[in-house]
């Protein structure tokens, strides 16, 4: 890679490296390293295991902070699905990450786009990012945390309007599997042509919301609507 490329890549994440090296290094996948007789201590793989680690205490910091209310389960699912390979590798994409890694002639073919290479890369990058900084997670968050969070937006809203309240609540009680989401009716008050209906929404036969409207389905979608306050807190900005 050379010092234009790195530039560029380093203005893309906002941060320019103390060490250079660093970032060569986290670029380098075992392939160029092999090929270039360097030896699989010049590739990422080393920065790659220490990234993967910040990543972790870093959206688990995060999340335990975000979210009070949340049991260990719910959290731990949302971790996982923060920290798959998939988004990780997406948000390498963001970044141009692959246009910039140094690879082998075997994986110059299609290696750029490969969600494995990618998910290495973006870690081994956390890794360089948190030596070069001094060990400093503050510093690694503030470049990391961002794409939690647009990600959190995309996980609960992507395919459901704001005003869905109902789909929203679905979507946060997936995160879980195995939780139970369903809605009763307990009071239906009025004559047939103006009947008001009072509704609870329940998940593992707890009762989160209730809600009255004109028609089952108001009422519903105002219960969900008071369940997402509780069930899970508003997400940071």
């Amino acid at each position: 890679m050379n010092g234009s490329a790195q530039s560029k890549l380093e203005a893309r994440i906002g941060y320019a490296f103390h060490d250079p090296s660093l970032l060569q290094t986290a670029l380098t996948h075992t392939s160029y390293a092999s090929e270039n007789n360097q030896g699989r201590a010049a590739s990422n793989e080393r920065l790659e295991f220490l990234g993967d680690a910040v990543i972790y205490i870093l959206v688990t910091r995060y999340l335990y902070g975000a979210y009070p209310d949340l049991q260990e389960g719910k959290l731990t699912t949302m971790r996982q699905n923060l920290i798959s390979g998939g988004v990780l590798a997406a948000f390498a994409r963001r970044i141009g990450l692959g246009e910039a890694l140094r690879l082998g002639r075997g994986e110059e073919k299609d290696g750029r786009d490969k969600p494995k290479l990618l998910e290495d890369a973006f870690e081994a990058l956390v890794g360089a990012l948190y030596l070069d900084s001094g060990h400093d997670l503050e510093k690694v968050g503030a470049f990391l945390l961002p794409f939690v969070r647009e990600h959190l937006q995309t996980l609960t809203e992507k395919h459901a309007p704001m005003q869905d309240y109902k789909t929203r609540l679905q979507q946060y009680v997936q995160l879980t599997p195995g939780e139970e989401l369903r809605y009763e009716v307990v009071r239906e008050e009025g004559p047939d042509n103006g009947k008001t209906f009072t509704v609870r929404v329940l998940i593992n036969s707890n009762e989160f919301g209730t809600g009255t409207g004109s028609s089952k389905k108001e009422a519903e979608q105002k219960a969900a609507a008071e369940a997402l306050t509780r069930y899970l807190p508003p997400r940071e900005e």
